[in-house]
């Protein structure tokens, strides 16, 4: 396990327009290239979040699971974000993770938005996945995700290597900035509980439903404190996630050993 280099990709999403953003985004992160280990775009990044873009949701075969394939191979790092896929079990908003070697992972995002009505057109994920990259354990959510620390909880097993469930959260997301406190606050709170890095990456600008978003992405660290913030502008920064750190401060201060016991479902 060494150092992890992450870049944090805080973009204005195009709103409905999946090929523009899908340029507007290889754009931001060409100049990324061979200089970091893993790029995080924000939740639904080719069309901003929208009921109404369900209706041009692309499958797994479609140009944006090939572009961020090939955006994986040409940067030579991991690369995620979230967009609409329809499969036969209805429209997911599933993140993506796709390494350079070809490798695509991916997870649906299990809690939906009930204030907005996403429960109403989308189809909710049942499993959590742990992504193994350059020797670190991530779990990848999208966005509502953040409000529920059962599920995201880093559960203890002894037998496991490394003890913990993994060493980095991951959230990517389209959170408005007329709750940016809860955002900032809960990112932390996840951190420090789960004795992990966690990275949040949220969009900026205003979208075609009038809402505007103020950033505030960010790498944490394990205890709560910021390695990265960005304030509400479009940005892409990196930062490095240090793992002999992370695994000195679980030696000292071990609180998972007196964690419960328990499973998801």
């Amino acid at each position: 396990m060494k150092n992890l280099r992450v870049s944090l990709v805080q973009g204005a999403t195009r709103w409905h327009d999946p090929a523009a953003n899908r340029h507007y985004y290889g754009e931001l992160i060409a100049p990324l290239h061979g200089r970091t280990d893993l790029i995080v775009l924000p939740e639904t990044f080719t069309s901003g979040f929208s009921n109404d873009a369900i209706g041009n949701a692309e499958t797994m075969d479609g140009p944006t699971v090939a572009w961020i394939r090939a955006q994986a191979k040409a940067a030579k790092a991991a690369v995620t974000g979230s967009v609409q896929v329809r499969t036969p079990q209805g429209v997911f908003n599933r993140l993506l993770f796709a390494k350079p070697d070809g490798e695509l992972l991916h997870y649906d995002k299990r809690h939906l938005f009930r204030y907005a009505g996403e429960h109403e057109r989308y189809a909710a994920g049942r499993e959590r996945i742990v992504v193994e990259w350059r020797g670190w354990r991530i779990c990848p959510q999208v966005c509502y995700d953040l409000r529920f620390p059962a599920f995201c909880r880093n559960r203890f097993d002894v037998e496991r290597k490394g003890g913990l469930d993994y060493d980095l959260l991951l959230f990517v997301a389209n959170w408005p900035g007329v709750r940016a406190y809860p955002w900032k606050t809960l990112l932390r709170a996840r951190a420090i509980e789960n004795l992990c890095y966690v990275v949040g990456v949220n969009r900026v600008g205003s979208d075609g439903n009038g809402l505007d978003y103020a950033g505030d992405s960010a790498v944490i660290d394990f205890l709560g404190q910021p390695a990265s913030e960005c304030g509400n502008a479009e940005v892409v920064v990196t930062a490095t996630a240090l793992a002999e750190e992370l695994l000195a401060h679980r030696k000292r201060f071990p609180a998972m050993l007196d964690a419960d016991a328990f499973t998801l479902s």
